[in-house]
């Protein structure tokens, strides 16, 4: 869906670029994060892709058209933008908010009303409740999902999110990361997802792309990133409890073993964490957990030392 070619940007005369030749490609349906030290170049690279920055070279295609022979206006009117500050209009209600790029796109109103009905729904805010009300209104989590309804109202293939849970309360950033990841992934569109913060580059990400001078370091999937980091700077970007953030990527499911557990062994439903499985065995002081299925029926187990197995990187 994305493909970034060589991709090169400076700003000023200083001689430093904020993009160095970086390449790199997304697919269909997946989320891409962005991720490395301030001035890394990961914001200046996602701005590149809607022709917010324009680059000085390298090619950009997004679903197979060159972005620089497309008019720019149209660009961004077919990608997706989240950001970190929403940028809701004040005077507008959020009804209105939603419906901005399908007006911009002449679509009737009898369309417009129900696509703004659907988007709320969609996002967990009852149109009835909340369709008239204004931004100010609104806690910053419920502005973070009118954002993400605008940015959805038109249905593009392609969204950018630039940090869109940076200002929110640690409690709430979860719960609205989990939301956002089901509807993404529901919609199946393609994400470019920039953060600075590592656990929600791996909770977000099906591939993560580490920079690092405006350079790509490394680009894979969350658990192979973990797993073998490409060098000591990734190593010690990810942090020292690697094994346990890997953990948190992996379910009991294809741990699970055959066999009665002991009597003081937790309960765990088929899709815990291994991190969370972990948890449960530590604080009842046991060797093993029972898996269950939906209605409570034990399908096995699984053992502290499956756990220990799972954990193992390569440094």
């Amino acid at each position: 869906m994305i493909t970034l070619d060589r991709l090169t940007k400076q700003f000023g005369n200083s001689g430093q670029l904020a993009v160095d030749g970086l390449s790199l490609t997304v697919p269909t349906g997946e989320i891409c994060v962005l991720i490395g030290p301030s001035g890394c170049g990961k914001t200046t690279t996602m701005r590149m892709i809607n022709r917010m920055v324009e680059p000085d070279s390298g090619r950009i295609e997004v679903g197979g058209r060159d972005v620089t022979r497309i008019d720019a206006v149209e660009l961004r009117r077919s990608i997706g933008y989240v950001i970190q500050q929403v940028g809701l209009f004040p005077h507008m209600t959020i009804g209105e908010n939603v419906a901005t790029v399908p007006k911009m796109l002449g679509w009737d109103a009898a369309r417009i009303a129900k696509r703004v009905d659907e988007l709320l729904a969609l996002v967990h805010m009852d149109p009835a409740l909340y369709r008239n009300r204004y931004p100010r209104e609104l806690s910053g989590g419920q502005k973070q999902r009118v954002g993400v309804a605008r940015a959805l109202a038109a249905d593009p293939p392609v969204m950018l999110m630039d940090e869109p849970f940076g200002a929110i309360d640690p409690i709430t950033r979860a719960s609205l990361q989990d939301e956002f990841l089901r509807i993404l992934r529901e919609l199946g569109k393609t994400i470019v997802f920039v953060t600075h913060d590592i656990d929600e580059a791996i909770r977000m990400g099906s591939r993560i792309a580490i920079l690092r001078a405006g350079k790509v370091v490394q680009y894979d999937t969350p658990e192979r990133i973990l797993a073998q980091p490409a060098d000591a700077f990734v190593e010690a970007f990810v942090g020292g409890d690697r094994s346990l953030k890997r953990l948190a990527l992996l379910t009991v499911g294809p741990y699970l073993e055959v066999g009665t557990p002991a009597a003081d062994a937790p309960s765990l439903p088929l899709g815990t964490p291994l991190r969370d499985a972990l948890s449960a065995m530590l604080d009842a002081g046991a060797m093993e957990a029972r898996v269950v299925d939906g209605q409570g029926t034990t399908l096995g187990r699984v053992t502290l030392d499956a756990i220990r197995q799972a954990a193992r990187v390569t440094t």
